[in-house]
């Protein structure tokens, strides 16, 4: 297995396929292993980077809490291990935070930025109504497969059939989750300031991608992104909520493509 150290901590990383870069950044308390919906699509059109986040999976699991600039900076690590100077870069909900940090603290780094079910954070975001927050919280104390169940009514659409709700919970429970990761992510969460007022500073092209029903991280959040990023575009997909991956994973396949293949297109398709 492929790991890397950044400020003392071991974080793992791998990739697949091949051409141009692509790095993976997952959301709050999941591994890489989540991205195996779009691994496949992805991976067989760009060499596909991904890693777990410090405090999932095979990475270290450190005192908290992880800053989000912290896991930014983790993430340009992995870079650097995979030899990927540059890289599209693809965030998803906590994962978007870092990518978000990454962009702003190491631009040099980041040809296309692709902003999935996430928020500027900070007193600028939309928060999710209080019960979702709640569970958010308890998620902490309860076990991987009670935590997936509650937490699935504001994960996922009402019409995302059962059986994929089951793959999703067996991709989770690959490798098992220490409570106190979980913690220190959801805490750098917590303390996050936000990006809102360093946004127009981007200027790599912005994919902001997100599900119509998302109560996680609701959809007005996308709109906030897009008004504060001037090289943006926004694509909302009918009948997804947070994990729009699991509830329309052919719609979010084909809108990242497009967008990365345009992305291309406008630098020339020289990203090295």
């Amino acid at each position: 297995m492929p790991f890397t150290e950044n400020e003392g901590t071991k974080i793992y990383w791998d990739e697949y396929g091949g051409g141009q870069p692509l790095l993976l950044i997952m959301g709050l308390g999941s591994t890489s292993d989540l991205w195996y919906r779009l691994l496949p699509e992805l991976s067989s059109h760009y060499r596909t980077i991904l890693f777990d986040n410090r405090g999932v999976g095979r990475s270290d699991v450190p005192p908290g809490p992880y800053s989000i600039t912290t896991m930014a900076s983790d993430a340009a690590a992995v870079m650097n291990a995979a030899g990927a100077g540059a890289a599209h870069v693809l965030g998803f909900s906590m994962g978007g935070f870092i990518a978000q940090e990454l962009a702003l603290n190491y631009p040099e780094k980041v040809r296309a930025l692709i902003l999935a079910g996430t928020a500027c954070g900070g007193r600028d975001a939309v928060r999710a109504a209080p019960e979702v927050l709640v569970a958010l919280e308890a998620r902490g104390v309860k076990t991987l497969e009670e935590a997936f169940w509650m937490m699935a009514p504001y994960n996922y659409d009402s019409s995302t059939l059962p059986a994929r709700l089951e793959e999703d919970l067996a991709a989770s429970l690959r490798t098992p989750l220490q409570r106190k990761g979980y913690v220190a992510q959801l805490q750098g969460i917590a303390l996050w300031a936000g990006s809102h007022n360093r946004l127009s500073k981007l200027d790599a092209p912005v994919l902001i991608i997100h599900g119509e029903s998302d109560q996680l991280i609701p959809p007005a959040n996308a709109r906030i992104l897009a008004s504060a990023i001037a090289n943006s575009r926004v694509v909302m997909i009918p009948r997804a909520g947070h994990r729009f991956m699991t509830d329309q994973p052919e719609a979010a396949s084909e809108a990242i493509l497009s967008f990365l293949e345009n992305a291309e297109v406008q630098s020339g398709g020289s990203l090295i």
